[in-house]
């Protein structure tokens, strides 16, 4: 019982942060144009990543693909948090590192599914949608 609540707690807290930031890189805000443009992949690169994470926030929140979502979310941060240390810096336009810190807060998350979710890894090939 335990388990299922802290499991919803995390996939709601991870599809809740995609789910706001999918509003600004769909819309073209001036922040995320910014950030895909100084890593140099603007426009694909906000769009393909937006679709990828409005996809981990549709997986995550079926239970039954769950694990898939959180191993993508995991990617997804991953670059995420290196494009933060290695090109884009911890702030981003006086934001206080508040994007970098959402990063880590899905990472974390996801990597608690993933660990919540390890019976299924052996049957991870064999899971039918």
């Amino acid at each position: 019982m335990k388990t299922t609540i802290l499991s919803w707690v995390l996939r709601i807290t991870v599809a809740v942060i995609l789910s706001q930031t999918l509003y600004f890189k769909f819309t073209a805000a001036e922040e995320s144009i910014y950030i895909f443009t100084a890593l140099g992949v603007e426009p694909y690169g906000r769009i393909g990543t937006g679709i990828l994470e409005l996809i981990t926030v549709i997986l995550i929140l079926i239970p039954r693909t769950t694990l898939f979502g959180a191993l993508l979310g995991c990617g997804i941060m991953v670059g995420a948090i290196f494009s933060h240390l290695f090109v884009l810096g911890i702030e981003i336009e006086n934001d206080g590192g508040t994007l970098f810190a959402l990063a880590n807060i899905i990472l974390f998350s996801c990597l608690t599914l993933i660990f919540l979710n390890k019976d299924k890894i052996p049957n991870l090939l064999k899971l039918k949608l």
